[in-house]
């Protein structure tokens, strides 16, 4: 096995292009903006992005220009408000952007469905609901065994996912602890994987700890080492959520012209993560986690 360990520069310039369907997964919880930042950095055009719960990375892919159409499930500034760079594309069309909605657990369901190799996912959870006659991709199906009539949604399989983790070797077997959402599923769907971690660590410390391994390596064409690379986002273990920043995203996203000096200041003016930090000294400080370790568990047999 050779490593896979590259810089951000390098994953996106080599795994997202024009057209392509992005995911960046993680539910409150290792949300990857540093890979947001890149692809907007590189200026990528055309992408249809898709995710459960787009919030803010998302708005500023949106208002950016990157993006072509949105599939999702609920769009939020969560705890604070609007995504209103996405509210300005779908009301005003500026940007122009496509929309596809389903509920959360019909995006869990497409993602569920691509991992599994399958065409589409069957439920129950559109009964009573006006989502299937504003996305006509919400069909039903009779169940062969019972003749109930059930909701389906189709296999999504993205071009490319981006999950962030806590650790990885250097060969992609990365883990996860904390809050989840569909990291897997998403990974397993997608034609290519970026993980991106906030440690590299030696293969042993992985295979001493094999169940809290997520991703297998090998799905994972590259590995970015990017300690805070969710800011404003958490990564339990290493920093808390930046909550001052979510509020603070209401007021910069309602006035165009202040969430382009956004973009102009923190995502082009900056050259990587690293310098993105280096400008603001006080988040270690602010958002460092207290250490609090689970006791370990007996492998042996």
């Amino acid at each position: 096995m050779h490593s896979k360990v590259v810089s951000m520069q390098e994953a996106v310039a080599a795994h997202v292009r024009d057209g392509d369907t992005v995911v960046i997964e993680g539910f409150t919880h290792l949300i990857c903006f540093a890979a947001g930042h890149e692809i907007i950095r590189q200026r990528r055009r055309d992408l249809t992005i898709a995710r459960l719960t787009p919030d803010l990375i998302y708005d500023q892919m949106i208002a950016a220009g990157c993006a072509r159409k949105l599939v999702f499930s609920w769009a939020g500034n969560p705890g604070a408000g609007s995504l209103h760079a996405f509210r300005r594309a779908v009301e005003k069309g500026t940007p122009k952007l496509e929309i596809e909605e389903y509920s959360h657990f019909g995006m869990v369901a497409r993602m569920s469905a691509g991992a599994a190799g399958l065409p589409f996912w069957t439920m129950r959870n559109y009964m009573g609901t006006d989502l299937p006659v504003a996305n006509p991709r919400i069909r039903t199906v009779t169940c062969p065994y019972t003749g109930e009539v059930l909701a389906t949604v189709p296999a999504l399989n993205p071009d490319v996912t981006v999950i962030h983790a806590q650790r990885a070797d250097q060969y992609g077997n990365a883990q996860v602890w904390g809050l989840l959402g569909v990291q897997k599923e998403a990974a397993f769907a997608s034609k290519r994987v970026i993980v991106v971690v906030e440690e590299l660590v030696d293969e042993s410390v992985i295979r001493a700890d094999p169940n809290r391994t997520l991703i297998p390596g090998m799905i994972v064409d590259a590995v970015v080492v990017e300690p805070w690379g969710c800011h404003p986002s958490y990564a339990q273990g290493y920093y808390d959520r930046d909550n001052d920043f979510y509020v603070a995203w209401e007021d910069i996203s309602r006035d165009p012209a202040k969430l382009q000096e956004y973009l102009e200041q923190w995502v082009y003016g900056v050259k990587d993560r690293a310098e993105y930090l280096a400008r603001q000294p006080d988040l270690k400080a602010r958002l460092t986690a207290k250490d609090q370790y689970c006791e370990g568990v007996n492998y042996g047999f």
